[in-house]
């Protein structure tokens, strides 16, 4: 039997565990989750794992553990609660998640949670910028300057410096000269865009105003920078004649919880600029400009479908 499972859905798992342990879950919240668990096989094989980690962990002779389990409800036990859940799924005496797990992002450096984005001036004077739901590893030396990106998304503005800056990702390493990039890791590969300088692997080079995918050997599909690459940096999410299904998609990066549409209107088109610091006002926005309703089975889980249904 298949016993991985991406992080995404691992994340939803821990947050009905924990949710379900909690003396205001009501009926509502019992009919959400059993939707969310008959929707996917991935969801029910999720959600047997995650019972046997709590168990797993209760078992455990750890003072931080026995601590955590036993302290009184509050916001700091929830995430010390879920941090330990995570760390379950993903250990190896546990049930291996897929490769990009929430498991790098609690060990790393620089994190930044659901919905939040950060920003720092790292000790050379570059600047790096951390999207939602990110994290990455800064190591700086006398003879090179790398930074890894676990998980997510970063922007990096790159300070002159003899050194060579060194950026690792999933796929494998790129040098970065001086100048501003955007890095995203999907699931096989990295997409990476250039804003000023340049970025090289292998000695080929993506110049400044183009993109590509990095996938280990090279770089694949280069095109121009599409204008609503980095939008996030100022808060927006730029959409132009995007599939109402991607659009959500990459709102829910922003967002706990679920989000999606019915398949009756995964393929409107929608354009324009969007607040990223406000997902419930796009989502009222959506209403306005789609023929679309927004049904909240909870805030955690939200469906777009047409009016008509």
């Amino acid at each position: 039997m298949n016993s991985t499972f991406c992080a995404q859905v691992a994340e939803q798992a821990v947050h009905w565990l924990i949710e379900s342990q909690d003396e205001t879950f009501d009926a509502a919240q019992q009919q959400a989750f059993e939707r969310w668990l008959a929707a996917d096989s991935e969801h029910q094989r999720a959600w047997s794992h995650i019972q046997q980690v709590n168990q797993r962990l209760r078992g455990v002779a750890s003072p931080v553990v026995h601590a955590t389990l036993q302290a009184p409800p509050s916001p700091a036990r929830r995430r010390a609660l879920k941090a330990l859940l995570l760390v379950g799924m993903a250990s190896a005496a546990g049930l291996g998640l897929q490769q990009h797990t929430a498991l790098p992002g609690l060990m790393a450096d620089y994190r930044s949670p659901v919905g939040q984005r950060r920003r720092m001036t790292l000790g050379d004077g570059s600047e790096l910028q951390l999207n939602t739901r990110s994290a990455a590893d800064v190591r700086f030396d006398g003879q090179q300057r790398l930074v890894r990106l676990f998980e997510g998304e970063l922007q990096l503005q790159v300070a002159k410096d003899p050194r060579p800056l060194l950026l690792r990702s999933a796929e494998g390493v790129l040098r970065l000269d001086q100048g501003r990039f955007n890095v995203r890791q999907f699931s096989g590969f990295s997409l990476v865009s250039v804003f000023d300088g340049s970025a090289s692997v292998a000695g080929h080079a993506l110049l400044a105003g183009q993109q590509a995918r990095f996938a280990g050997s090279g770089w694949q599909a280069i095109a121009p920078l599409q204008r609503n690459v980095g939008a996030w940096v100022d808060g927006m999410l730029v959409a132009s004649q995007m599939r109402l299904a991607d659009f959500l998609d990459e709102l829910g990066r922003y967002r706990h919880g679920q989000l999606g549409c019915s398949e009756q209107v995964a393929d409107l088109r929608i354009s324009g600029s969007y607040p990223l610091d406000d997902s419930e006002r796009i989502l009222q926005m959506l209403e306005v400009a789609l023929p679309v309703r927004v049904r909240r089975f909870t805030r955690y889980w939200v469906t777009v479908e047409s009016w008509t249904s």
